[in-house]
This record gives structure tokens, C-alpha cells and sequence, in this order.
């Protein structure tokens, strides 16, 4: 039996032979560690645009526009990745947009704006920047929309995102889809709202847009969404409003267990028959917003141990990362393959992953199996390219990490690591 712990075939990240350290394509992370520094994420772009791929050819067949949620990992070098293929964006915040301009200016025709509370300078620069479309969560925000076009003499595109009341089932932090939600429009309200701008010649009733949340595995929930928005986008014509494109959102789950049977080819293949089957016979143009199924699994988070220490019969493997570099584990329990990048010989052990921040929750993993492992040997916390760098922080005044992305022979340092001198750097004494 090989002494090196399984990966799936579905992850960008191996180990090349039995005596080779983990890699990420071409790359060592042990050389990559060396020459970067710890904590360190590291990323296949080529993983990125293989999962891109997926969805447009998919979809080949239907015009659509992929727009990749920039609050997944919003790295500016991974979003001009995307652009470069073509890609759009879903934003939910002003600076989301900014850095989307900065990354590829080029693309600000392809971005969707999302998000329950938009303010009015917010508004203002998406109108400047002419986007897309806002998908628009209540008639509040309709009415500021309508203001703030009127003001700078700008026609906005909008869709009301409507919430189906569809279950799906995920954490209850990112189920979105039902009406207790703070997320959406009541789709039974939508119809005379959509009458209500009809009149409005500052405002171009444009799409319909529909989001029920976050890792969901099944395609089915989907399906029973893009069928409610269907039967709307008929009425709307009933009534002389032609829609010209549906948002489905994202919310595609992957496996963070990643077994055998995770097939990201066959997952979107059944997720855009889900889609298909409700829209048949409607012209429009289908937007998505996948996020983490394009770059979770491509990305990890390598640290170094700094030390082991038993606790009476507990044993905790003791980090240079912590809940500020990645806090999805502490927010959510959710769970993240830890793996050594150089395993050593020798049985399983039981063991607690923690950082070194001065909280209880600061932990990647509790009673995990894990090789044999001691002070100066490197790990790697797979599936951490969506929601880590994005959600990390400053906390216990700690700099957050470097990224490294890797595109074929090249690693290329995308972020350098911060330093004491920008943590300080805004304040004042």
C-alpha cells in the first residue's frame, strides 16, 4: 500500500510519485513554500479555466454569458483569467466592481450587480461604468435606481432578483431561496412591479434573476427555480415586457470530501439539462454566476507546522496559518482535506489542526486522521480557493498570506504577502 494519502482526480493538486512532494501541476509545494513563505495559497489557473470551460460548452448550443461571483476569490490576476476567456462578472459591492475595472476594463459590459443594500454612490459608479444589468432585491432599490439614472441621465438595465421559495438543501448561512430570506423580491410581486417601471424611461425592464443559495449538490432545486422564472418571463410578455436574459445565479456545490464519484463534467452537464428542460421555447439569454465550483477545489492553503503538542490523550498539530487566512472551518465546521506535502512513514494518527490565534474556534480540523507529522513539515488545506483569501482578515494583528497562481510552467506570485508596515499604515496615533 503507497504511503501517500489519496486525492481525487478532481483536484488540481498530487503527488507525482511516491517520493515527490505534493504538487500543483508542474510545481513543487515544497519549492513553492521555499520560495514564497508560509502561510501561502497557492492556485491552478488551469484547474480555473477548465471549470469555466465546463459551463460554456455545456451551454454552447444557448447564447449565455458565464459571469464568475467575484466575492468567491476576487484576486484581481484571477479575474483577468476569466476575462480573457470571455468570462462576465456578478459583483455585490462597489469595491467588487472597482476591481473588476482595474482587472479587465474591458469587461465591464459583461458584470451583473447584486446585493440587498446598494447605496447610491455604488449606484452611480455601476451606471458611469454602464454594466450589464443590477439585479435589483426590492422596490426601494427600484426607486433609487430609477433616481440616480434619471440624475446622470443614464438608462438603467435591471432585473428583479425574485425569490421562488424553493428549498434547497446547505447550510442555512447560504440558503438564500425562501421567503424568511432577506434576499429577493416575492416572485408573486414581481408582475406588477414590472408594470410599475414599464413607464419609467430611465429604467429598461431587462432580465428576470433568481438565486437559492450556496453549495448545492443537486440540480433538481434548479430546475424547480428556473421553472417559476419561466412561467414569470411569460406573463411579463402577456403583459409587453420583453425579457431579454434570466439569471439562474450560482450556487453549484462541490465535494469537499472529494470522493471517487465526483464528476465536475457530469455535474454541470446536469445542472445546465436542469436549466434547459424549464427554459425550452424561451428566447432569452441565460446568465450564471458560478463561484466556488470554479475555484475551490483549485486552490489550497499551505502552511507549515510550527509545533505538535499533547494535551493528555488530545494531540494538536499546531499551524503557521489560523482562522484569519481561513475561517471557513471556524464560521461554518466546514470541512477541508489536510494532507502533508511530504508525508512520512508510518500509521495514522488522531489529531487536532489549529492556528495559533488566541481563540477556541481557530482550528482547520478536530479529531482527524492524518500521516505522521512533525515541527517544520509542510501541510496543505485543499478545495481553499473560493471564500479563504476572500474572507480572511488582520485578526490578532496577523498580515495575510501570498498567492501564488500557477498557469502551465509558470508560477507567478499574484499577491505578495503584507507586512507589518500595511497593517499600520492606515492609522493614526
Amino acid at each position: 500500500m503507497s504511503r501517500l494519502p489519496q486525492i481525487s482526480s478532481s483536484r488540481p493538486f498530487g503527488y507525482p510519485a511516491d517520493d515527490a512532494p505534493l504538487s500543483c501541476g508542474a510545481h513543487s509545494l515544497t519549492k513553492l513554500a521555499k520560495r514564497f513563505g508560509t502561510p501561502l495559497y497557492v492556485y491552478s489557473g488551469d484547474q480555473m479555466l477548465e471549470r469555466l470551460g465546463l459551463f460554456q460548452a455545456a451551454l454552447a448550443h444557448r447564447e449565455h454569458l458565464v459571469c464568475y461571483a467575484v466575492k468567491a476569490n476576487s484576486t484581481l490576476a484571477i479575474l483577468k483569467l476569466f476575462a480573457e476567456r470571455g468570462a462576465g462578472f456578478d459583483i455585490v459591492s462597489g469595491g467588487e466592481l472597482e476591481r473588476v475595472l482595474a482587472a479587465a476594463p474591458e469587461a465591464a459590459g459583461r458584470v451583473v450587480f447584486s446585493g440587498v443594500g446598494k447605496t447610491a454612490e455604488e449606484i452611480d459608479r455601476a451606471l458611469d461604468a454602464e454594466i450589464l444589468a443590477f439585479n435589483v432585491e426590492s422596490e426601494a432599490e427600484l426607486a433609487l435606481l430609477a433616481q440616480r439614472a434619471a440624475k446622470r441621465k443614464r438608462k438603467a438595465r435591471f432585473a428583479l432578483r425574485v425569490n421562488p421559495d424553493v428549498f434547497a438543501e446547505t447550510h442555512p448561512y447560504i440558503s438564500t431561496g425562501l421567503r424568511e430570506h432577506k434576499f429577493g423580491i416575492d416572485i408573486r410581486e414581481a408582475r406588477r412591479i414590472y408594470a410599475g417601471a414599464k413607464g419609467n424611461r430611465w429604467l429598461t425592464p431587462h432580465g428576470v434573476s433568481v438565486h437559492i443559495g450556496s453549495q448545492i449538490r443537486s440540480a433538481e432545486p434548479f430546475g424547480a427555480a428556473m421553472m417559476r422564472v419561466a412561467k414569470l418571463v411569460k406573463q411579463l410578455s402577456q403583459d409587453g415586457i420583453a425579457i431579454k436574459t434570466v439569471d439562474a445565479g450560482g450556487g453549484l456545490g462541490i465535494d469537499y470530501h472529494a470522493a471517487p464519484g465526483f464528476d465536475p463534467k457530469a455535474k454541470v452537464a446536469e445542472y445546465a439539462a436542469a436549466l434547459e428542460g424549464a427554459l425550452k421555447g424561451l428566447d432569452v439569454q441565460l446568465l450564471l454566476e458560478p463561484g466556488r465550483f470554479l475555484v475551490a477545489q483549485a486552490g489550497a492553503l499551505v502552511a507549515r507546522v510550527l509545533y505538535v503538542k499533547r494535551n493528555g490523550k488530545k494531540t494538536f498539530v499546531v499551524l503557521d496559518a489560523a482562522m484569519n487566512d481561513l475561517i471557513r472551518p471556524a464560521l461554518y465546521q466546514a470541512y477541508h482535506e489536510i494532507v502533508p506535502v511530504a508525508p512520512r512513514a508510518g500509521r495514522a494518527v488522531t489529531v487536532d489542526v489549529v492556528g495559533p490565534v488566541c481563540e477556541t474556534g481557530d482550528f482547520f480540523a478536530r479529531d482527524r486522521k492524518i500521516k505522521p507529522i512533525e515541527p517544520g513539515d509542510l501541510v496543505a488545506v485543499l478545495d481553499a480557493g473560493a471564500y479563504g483569501m476572500a474572507q480572511s482578515s488582520n485578526y490578532n494583528s496577523r498580515p495575510r498570506p501570498a498567492e501564488v497562481l500557477v498557469v502551465g510552467r509558470e508560477a507567478k506570485l499574484i499577491r505578495r504577502r503584507e507586512t507589518l508596515a500595511d497593517l499600520l499604515g492606515p492609522e493614526m496615533v
